[in-house]
């Protein structure tokens, strides 16, 4: 067999003088042979034979007899098209070639047209599109049949420009198109200019009123997002069946014009199961799934589209639960799932994180023989990696027959999103093809991963490279922003977002709110809010869990009294942000409202966030006993944060005794974890038990954990700046401590006292208040003010609580220098302005 070229590099305009018989090898082959197996008595039977076992359905009979016919002359057209037919009726390919081979031995060929034309609709059946423009271009007096035949092969597998240029080429010699031909081309028309133009063309030839053109017309301007012109058509066609009406159904509810859709279907003279399933699939894709479930029980019969349109509505709804449900409902029933089911159902395995569930789906996928199906392979590799399984993901991926690009990016995220950082660059760097989506997966697995440099480093090769960023490389890329507090680069990459037009996406305004309140920006997250017409309540949820991390309380509980005069109803993220906002605000009996609110108005169940903060409220406030009271009559058993909250409050307000017991509580359940005893070491160094702190230390030892070390953060120039705590390593040490040393000498004349209780150590007091003179953010404010000029704002990100030390030298600071200063620890912002914090010293 000689290897063809792809039909997209032929040129239909160029006659090419082509054999058959290079195309096919007409030598025996095992195939051949045992279909051509002499008969002894071959002989005595005639082309008549030959035509009655085909009519019979007997081919391979028909095809031994016809190779020992021994004079050829008694081979006729209609034997050839009796044997044809067959082959077409039974898409019997190698069957097919068998004759055609014959036909080149007796110097027939594609001389006759409609022969040509028989062989030409068998190879456009079974979709060997090269072979069939091979037949296409070898009959000589090629007849409309002939045209509409190959132009309806191109556009039913998917090659729509072939198909209209071989349109264009039948009208420039002079073939006029039928009926069938325009309804073979309209699917090509994949733009609605290319449409409207075929359509002008119908309207020309007279086949405007015809109900197999109109039909297709209808589909097709749906198809391109046009249900005016559509409906126009439909409304105009003189005659209508069950397909027209389906078609135009079909165009409203995909394009979630449900009430539209129900309208028509209501008006149908006759409903067949299409029509049914796409008005189920309309409402199911819109998230109405009261009226889809009413409609698929009401339905005379269901068929597996009928269930997988309910299956995937509930996936792609956030309704995953329900999903699998229907999913086993369906098996009940007896309906075998097909490649659809399965890629449906598998997703919302996915997005629960049920391992166990998903597995055994699988091996329902091999049960029915779809393991080799390219978009259920796709999916198993998503839900393994999305349920933590790379193993299993790396398995399904190495026994895929086919991959494609969404293959390789879903092995990159499965990797990145559980932290295999360097397995997902080597897929990314190994992959065939890179597109958007494998750059902003390997993006986006960085700034989960805390490696936000780098995924700003590859966002900028990316755009070197001329790959043109999406909405999810813009959220990715600015997550990483928020996350290094770098506000110059989200700044930069604002303006990437206006010169690629993406400042209108919701999903990017919603990254730029987040961005600029984690880089201290508040005012700048305010405006992009403001901007924004149509909100939603991730929209919402920003700008309230801004106000809530600056502190602004009151700002935010304004904000949630807006969001309840609009359309949009809160979620528990929101309610998150309210009780932050009330904790860090102080607003003790506004927390109790809104929490209380949120359980008998709202009817959210608490999550343990909630908890933890209204703890956290009462903690900080001073009210121990009601916080240990709270936990202690909580309907489900608190977890490492609620505990730490509580820790964190009895470290405020120096309570030994129930700090002693909470921490018992922490050690419990997170063994592992060195912060808890921290935090009591912090508890016994403000009361100076120095024999407790050296107790936790030798516990900690024996357990071969180490405390996180403090470190602050600082942008300059596009640059982050890292310090820890007495760091030496900067290039400019010595200008950084000899600019705290000068600050130290004013600070003092303007009454600083440095509170040596935050240095955690047992030495005399002059050490201790050297050592808390050199914490991380005091270095990374020098830093900031002698690369600077005066009155720049300072930006400094904290990876932990903010001392009190720091806190009260940062005042100082920032009333000596004139300057403010924002400083974000773990917890919340401070925006530090002459002398005073916003935090009103409650943090």
């Amino acid at each position: 067999m000689v290897n063809l070229p792809s039909p997209r590099l032929l040129n239909h305009r160029t006659k090419i003088a082509l054999s058959l018989k290079t195309i096919f090898d007409i030598k025996a082959t095992n195939t051949t042979a045992a279909v051509l197996k002499p008969s002894p008595n071959a002989n005595h039977h005639n082309t008549q034979d030959v035509t009655e076992l085909c009519k019979q359905g007997r081919l391979t009979e028909a095809l031994r007899i016809l190779r020992f016919i021994d004079d050829h002359r008694y081979i006729d057209d209609s034997v050839y098209d009796c044997l044809l037919q067959g082959c077409l009726n039974n898409k019997a390919l190698p069957e097919a070639k068998l004759v055609h081979a014959h036909m080149i031995q007796t110097a027939l060929e594609c001389t006759e047209v409609s022969l040509g034309n028989k062989i030409l609709s068998i190879y456009a059946k079974c979709r060997i599109l090269v072979d069939a423009y091979r037949v296409f271009l070898e009959i000589p007096e090629r007849n409309i049949v002939s045209w509409t035949t190959m132009i309806a092969a191109y556009s039913r597998h998917g090659y729509a420009q072939e198909a209209l240029d071989l349109f264009k080429e039948m009208q420039i010699l002079g073939i006029k198109p039928n009926q069938f031909t325009f309804a073979s081309v309209i699917p090509a028309c994949t733009d609605l200019g290319t449409l409207k133009e075929v359509h002008e063309g119908i309207i020309a030839n007279g086949f405007n009123l015809n109900v197999f053109v109109g039909n297709a017309l209808v589909d097709m301007y749906a198809k391109c997002g046009s249900l005016v012109n559509a409906r126009k058509v439909f409304d105009e066609m003189p005659h209508r069946d069950v397909v027209s009406w389906t078609s135009m159904v079909a165009g409203y509810a995909h394009s979630g014009h449900v009430e539209e859709a129900l309208e028509l279907f209501q008006m149908m003279p006759q409903r067949n199961i299409i029509s049914w399933n796409a008005m189920i699939a309309g409402y199911a894709q819109s998230g109405c799934h009261d009226k889809a479930l009413k409609l698929f029980w009401e339905m005379p019969e269901r068929d597996v589209v009928s269930w997988n349109a309910m299956i995937a509505g509930y996936a792609q709804n956030g309704c995953a639960e329900a999903a699998l449900c229907f999913y086993q409902q369906m098996q009940v029933a007896g309906l075998k799932p097909n490649s659809k089911t399965f890629a449906s159902v598998i997703p919302a395995c996915a997005n629960l994180g049920h391992l166990e569930q998903g597995r055994k789906i699988h091996e329902e996928v091999i049960r029915n023989g779809f393991q080799c199906d390219l978009v259920v392979g796709n999916a198993l590799v998503d839900m393994y990696g999305k349920c933590g399984s790379v193993d299993d993901a790396q398995n399904v991926f190495d026994k895929m027959p086919q991959r494609d690009v969404i293959s390789w990016n879903a092995m990159i995220a499965g990797y990145a999103q559980n932290g295999h950082i360097d397995e997902a660059l080597k897929f990314f760097q190994e992959m065939p093809e890179q597109n958007v989506v494998s750059w902003t997966a390997m993006i986006s697995g960085y700034a989960q991963n805390g490696h936000c440099q780098e995924a700003l480093e590859l966002f900028h090769k990316m755009q070197l490279v001329g790959v043109k960023p999406n909405s999810n490389t813009f959220a990715s890329v600015l997550s990483a922003c928020a996350n290094l507090a770098a506000l110059e680069q989200g700044i930069e990459i604002h303006d990437e977002v206006i010169r690629n037009r993406f400042q209108f996406d919701i999903f990017v305004r919603n990254a730029l709110i987040d961005m600029y309140s984690k880089c201290g920006d508040i005012g700048r997250a305010r405006n992009v809010f403001a901007e924004i017409s149509q909100r939603c309540v991730v929209s919402w949820n920003a700008m309230i869990s801004a106000y809530a991390m600056h502190g602004y309380g009151k700002e935010a509980l304004k904000l949630f009294e807006e969001m309840n005069q609009s359309s949009i109803n809160p979620n528990h993220i929101t309610f998150v942000g309210v009780l932050s906002a009330c904790c860090h605000a102080g607003l003790v009996a506004e927390g109790w409202r809104y929490f209380n609110c949120m359980t008998q108005f709202y009817h959210i169940t608490p999550t343990m966030e909630h908890y933890s903060c209204m703890v956290d409220l009462l903690g900080r406030s001073g009210s121990l006993d009601e916080a240990q009271d709270f936990i202690n009559k909580m309907p489900v058993k608190p977890d490492v944060n609620v505990w730490r909250s509580l820790l964190g409050a009895c470290r405020i307000h120096n309570n030994i005794e129930l700090g002693e017991y909470v921490a018992e509580r922490l050690f419990e359940l997170d063994p592992e974890n060195a912060a808890p005893y921290v935090l009591l070491s912090n508890i016994y160094a403000t009361a100076r038990r120095w024999d407790k702190i050296e107790k936790v230390r030798k516990m900690m030892k024996g357990r071969s954990m180490k405390k996180k070390p403090g470190g602050s953060w600082i942008e300059i120039n596009k640059q982050v700046n890292a310090f820890l705590v007495g760091d030496r390593s900067h290039p400019q040490t010595e200008e950084i401590y000899a600019e705290l040393e000068r600050l130290s000498g004013q600070m003092k004349m303007a009454g600083y006292v440095p509170d040596t209780r935050f240095a955690l150590t047992d030495v005399e007091e002059e050490q201790k208040a050297q050592i808390v003179c050199h914490h991380s953010e005091k270095l990374a404010i020098a830093f900031g003010l002698i690369n600077t000029s005066p009155g720049t704002t300072i930006r400094v990100i904290k990876n932990l609580r903010v001392c009190g030390d720091c806190h009260s030298a940062t005042k100082f600071i920032s009333k000596i220098v004139e300057r403010e200063i924002i400083v974000r620890d773990n917890n919340r912002f401070h925006h530090f302005r002459d002398g005073q914090c916003s935090c009103g010293d409650y943090w």
